[in-house]
């Protein structure tokens, strides 16, 4: 006999977040569903000779149990890390180390959501993030975005009634838009954390892939009153079969933030952990993301190209300068979610908008991911989905 779900499982439970997963193996599909990276992005001849070399030095040790918070010199690597890449001074007691920064998201909310509270976010934002919070059995008070990221000051007219439990932003190659919230408004952001006593999530997945000019400030950089906490990940860099993660928070968030992961996994894998250690102290970051970044520029262009020549004039799109993800919206009546099905019977697939807004909106949009394709792969679901679009009445 099934176990009877509780109501905590039927806010979580999210479709679109679910067949996103589905569309990624589906024969003879171009996805463009999914945020991953490429497969030809991962390490895994550098991951063998790691894994190897740590299995033979330390033996079972590796193999044991370990720390809640982290592998200590993980911890001081990451600490290292964050200085010298984003100006973030966290020392090592400051870092928890988390089974990929989903994690956090729910540590988050355990550690301080009650049903009720009301929670700020992105409008459209990360689904799953709203899939996360949502179990919690919060309200969420959405503020919309343009091309320059949150509307702050929507945010601050929303003040005057009401006060978030905290913000949670994507500020940086935001996902789904792609966009990256102005260095201006990072500073008004701030200032209003500060005089209206609500703290900031900052989830910055995708900093480290900027394609264009200089990477945007993080929050946490420009943070001096301990009002952001700071989550990161190696998944869109190393390997997200690797599972780590890891927040960054005031010692006494993260000592209560350790007690609640020792509730839920015990600690994150060791071994994983010491490949992610030895991928950092041995310099190989650095020149592996020199790497990628220049395939996903390939890629990106590509995208950017077939939406210019294949959609219609009248549909507009955003142009990331970092992360994985194209925003298209397309005036009228068009519905990404019915044109879906058919979308994937002629040999493609995207997210439809919807599944980012935490009620109604987005059905006239989409979110196209180019990471997991080729430049020709690109060009070829571009042109299905054009002719998608054209046979809608366009």
């Amino acid at each position: 006999m099934v176990l009877r779900p509780s109501e905590r499982f039927e806010k979580m439970e999210n479709p679109a977040a679910r067949e996103i997963f589905k569309m990624l193996d589906l024969p003879g599909v171009i996805s463009f569903a999914g945020g991953f990276p490429s497969n030809d992005s991962l390490p895994a001849r550098e991951m063998e000779m790691l894994a190897g070399e740590i299995l033979a030095r330390d033996g079972t040790g590796v193999l044991q149990y370990g720390p809640v918070a982290g592998y200590g010199p993980l911890l001081e690597n990451i600490s290292a890390w964050l200085q010298k890449s984003k100006k973030i001074t966290a020392a090592p007691a400051e870092v928890l180390i988390t089974s990929g920064s989903q994690q956090a998201l729910d540590l988050i909310g355990k550690l301080c959501l009650e049903e009720g509270d009301l929670v700020a976010v992105e409008e459209p934002t990360y689904l799953t993030a709203l899939q996360t919070f949502n179990s919690y059995r919060v309200r969420f008070l959405p503020i919309p975005c343009d091309g320059e990221g949150m509307q702050v000051d929507v945010l601050e007219k929303s003040l005057a009634a009401c006060r978030p439990k905290f913000v949670y932003t994507v500020a940086t190659f935001q996902n789904p838009t792609g966009v990256s919230l102005g260095v201006d408004r990072r500073e008004r952001l701030l200032r209003l954390a500060e005089e209206h006593g609500f703290h900031l999530i900052e989830d910055n997945a995708y900093g480290d892939l900027c394609y264009e000019g200089e990477e945007p400030p993080a929050l946490k950089s420009l943070d001096r009153k301990g009002r952001v906490v700071y989550l990161g990940s190696f998944s869109k860099i190393i390997s997200p079969g690797l599972r780590v993660g890891y927040m960054v928070a005031d010692r006494e968030t993260r000592a209560k933030a350790a007690v609640v992961k020792q509730v839920l996994d015990v600690h994150t894998s060791n071994l994983s952990q010491r490949i992610v250690c030895e991928f950092l102290s041995r310099g190989c970051l650095e020149p592996h993301l020199e790497n990628i970044r220049a395939g996903y520029l390939r890629k990106r262009d590509a995208m950017l190209e077939a939406l210019k020549r294949h959609l219609p004039r009248q549909a507009e799109w955003t142009r990331p300068r970092g992360g994985f993800f194209i925003w298209v919206r397309l005036p009228g009546a068009f519905d990404s979610g019915k044109a879906l099905p058919e979308a994937i019977l002629r040999g493609m697939a995207f997210v439809p908008g919807k599944a980012f807004f935490t009620r109604d909106g987005g059905q006239n949009s989409l979110r196209l991911s180019f990471s997991g394709s080729t430049p020709e792969q690109i060009h070829r679901g571009i042109e299905i989905l054009g002719g998608l679009i054209r046979d809608y009445g366009w």
